[in-house]
């Protein structure tokens, strides 16, 4: 048994990722301030004994009496309605919140895993993307805060790596659904699903023609843990998505037709910076970590609105 902190531990798939540690037996700590997280997302676990909830900030130092073996940080605002919201303090989790668990980690000699984004891609001119890709990002458009914080994280963590021989590993995390995603987080599969149950039009943004690749949370949660248990010298980064890809359009049908919902697609315009294509080549992960998605997006779709209609409708 370890004992393991996850940072944002209240968050979607932060914890999806505290379950599966305790049902493979390790102390957990989780540490969120519930700035987009949720006490929902984990009060079922509250009362397991090897639980165990902090509410600080990353952005603030922190430290705790117990000695900790692993950190997973996955503490950040994920989805743009958060991150452009407040983009400084978006800037601050990724730079000072960094620093801070990165010197948590160093003083409890833990391994520490990143979890870092596709979004260091930006709008790739290379498709599909492997970890190699440098990224097309823009450093002053309204996603910046976000993109170009988690790439300063991911050169932190190697840093720190180089300079004083931490054990880091990186991953960078492509689209992720599932249950307990939150509702107008600005995510399209959460948005369209909660407009299809409540039989409103599918706002789509741009003609429905870029593309996405759709991990469902349980898959993608693996991966992480793989990651966290491979070798040392593996520091990644390392690919964790679906490479399954789809247009936003055919994801809008499959939701309604997966509802049984009258709702209508209607069209917006394209907001500034948004990819026209995302998909990853997860070659790296299938080699390194024998991992690889199993849940198709039909299914995992099945099993998201079935969650949401729980949350909406009771």
């Amino acid at each position: 048994m370890s004992q393991i902190m996850v940072t944002g531990g209240a968050g979607f798939i932060g914890s999806h990722l505290c379950e599966r540690l305790l049902d493979k037996e390790h102390e957990v700590y989780c540490l969120d301030n519930l700035f987009t997280g949720g006490k929902e997302n984990i009060t079922r676990l509250l009362d397991n004994p090897r639980f165990h909830f902090l509410p600080k900030d990353i952005i603030e130092p922190f430290e705790i009496q117990e000695h900790i073996d692993q950190v997973y940080n996955l503490a950040c605002p994920a989805s743009p309605i958060h991150y452009q919201k407040n983009p400084v303090r978006t800037i601050k989790a990724n730079t000072i919140g960094m620093i801070n668990v990165l010197g948590f980690s160093r003083k409890h000699k833990a391994r520490l895993l990143q979890a870092s984004t596709s979004e260091v891609y930006g709008d790739p001119e290379v498709h599909p993307q492997t970890e190699a890709y440098r990224g097309n990002v823009s450093i002053i458009g309204p996603r910046a805060c976000y993109d170009e914080g988690k790439r300063c994280a991911e050169t932190l963590c190697f840093d720190y790596h180089r300079m004083h021989g931490m054990e880091i590993k990186v991953v960078r995390i492509f689209n992720t659904y599932g249950p307990r995603m939150t509702f107008n987080d600005g995510r399209v599969v959460s948005n369209f699903i909660l407009q299809a149950l409540k039989g409103e039009d599918i706002t789509i943004y741009g003609d429905g023609s870029q593309t996405r690749s759709f991990c469902y949370v349980d898959d993608l949660v693996g991966g992480l843990v793989k990651m966290m248990e491979t070798e040392a010298s593996f520091l990644g980064p390392v690919n964790l998505g679906n490479p399954s890809e789809f247009t936003i359009k055919e994801l809008a049908e499959k939701i309604i037709l997966a509802i049984g919902s009258s709702s209508r697609l209607v069209y917006r315009d394209l907001p500034e910076d948004d990819p026209k294509q995302r998909q990853p080549n997860i070659d790296l992960a299938g080699e390194r970590l024998a991992w690889k998605p199993t849940i198709s997006l039909d299914q995992g779709l099945e099993k998201t609105i079935a969650d949401f209609k729980k949350r909406l409708f009771g």
